[in-house]
């Protein structure tokens, strides 16, 4: 199974507290482990004006300052990553049907002049699992897997994020169980 392009959605009883609720884009899966980003976790600070100037990057007249910054996941908190429309390509890495990531700081410098892609948002960290550890999380019933929604993926409405996932795949949130079985 290739998870590439997905959409990860936790369910209810996630042991692990920074994945609760979570929804993740998956950037990359294969046997040697995977990669994603969690889409729906902002960062109390810094927002993304305050992230560019810390690193140096002026922002054009227009470019919200205060959108957030999101935690993409437990892995390299201190590294950046933005996840795209596909509409920009450079050191790009496309991650499913008009869905891309940058991690290289030209994305940085385009977005903070305006040029950069339609939508786009930054993520610290990313979520990262090792060979066949999401395979025995997903048969643990610790996820959920959809195609992923760039719409959903890209929007600002985090709060509800993961609830609309879960709407995308026809299920009411009230309707699922923390516990695991098997026939």
């Amino acid at each position: 199974m290739d998870l590439t392009g997905k959409l990860l959605i936790a369910m209810p009883g996630m042991e692990d507290p920074r994945f609760e609720h979570s929804v993740v884009v998956m950037c990359a899966h294969s046997e040697d482990g995977a990669m994603g980003l969690i889409v729906n976790k902002p960062v109390p600070e810094p927002d993304l004006g305050g992230l560019f100037d810390q690193i140096g990057i002026p922002l054009a007249e227009g470019v919200r300052r205060g959108d957030p910054i999101l935690f993409g996941g437990p892995v390299e908190t201190g590294r950046g990553f933005v996840l795209h429309t596909a509409d920009w390509f450079a050191a790009t890495m496309t991650v499913g049907e008009g869905l891309a990531m940058t991690a290289t700081r030209d994305i940085l410098e385009e977005m903070g002049a305006g040029r950069g892609p339609a939508h786009a948002t930054l993520m610290l960290g990313y979520a990262g699992w090792g060979p066949g550890q999401l395979e025995q999380e997903i048969l643990a019933n610790g996820w959920l897997t959809t195609d992923a929604n760039p719409e959903l993926a890209l929007d600002s409405d985090h709060a509800t994020k993961w609830t609309r996932a879960l709407g995308l795949m026809g299920i009411d949130p009230r309707t699922l169980s923390a516990a695991a079985g098997h026939a």
